[in-house]
């Protein structure tokens, strides 16, 4: 790994806290404002909840980041679980094929700067999110 990256495993309902937790400890030690820590543990909790739902296991990699001046946090939460079958569909407000409201993706999308996902039927999925510090 490099420095500043964790690897969170998940694979029970309780990691989940624990990346949130992460989340929050990492972004708050790198000097983000309160907003951005919350909006980037809320983003780390979605997605380590739909590892745990969908998949059943995968892991979140949270990674400290800097851009000429700038610092960030970037998430990558990947899994080998069914894939998603439309992803246009799955980043709809409200879509859902479990029994959740459907905000999950979506919202990670809205808060975080970057969003990429890349997931094929059968291969699992990954989704890379970045937060950066406007402020520094």
């Amino acid at each position: 790994m490099k420095p500043f990256e964790k690897k969170i495993p998940i694979s029970r309902e309780t990691d989940i806290i624990k990346a949130a937790l992460e989340a929050k400890k990492t972004s708050r030690d790198a000097g983000f404002s309160e907003n951005n820590q919350f909006m980037i543990t809320t983003a780390v909790s979605e997605l380590a909840r739909n590892i745990f739902v969908y998949a059943g296991q995968g892991a979140v990699l949270i990674e400290l980041l800097v851009r000429e001046s700038q610092k960030g946090i970037q998430v990558i939460a990947e899994d080998n679980g069914p894939g998603i079958h439309d992803i246009a569909k799955a980043l709809e407000d409200r879509f859902t094929t479990g029994n959740s409201l459907g905000l999950g993706l979506p919202g990670v999308k809205r808060i975080m700067d970057e969003f990429i996902i890349d997931s094929s039927p059968g291969k699992g999925t990954t989704v890379t999110a970045r937060k950066w510090d406007k402020n520094a």
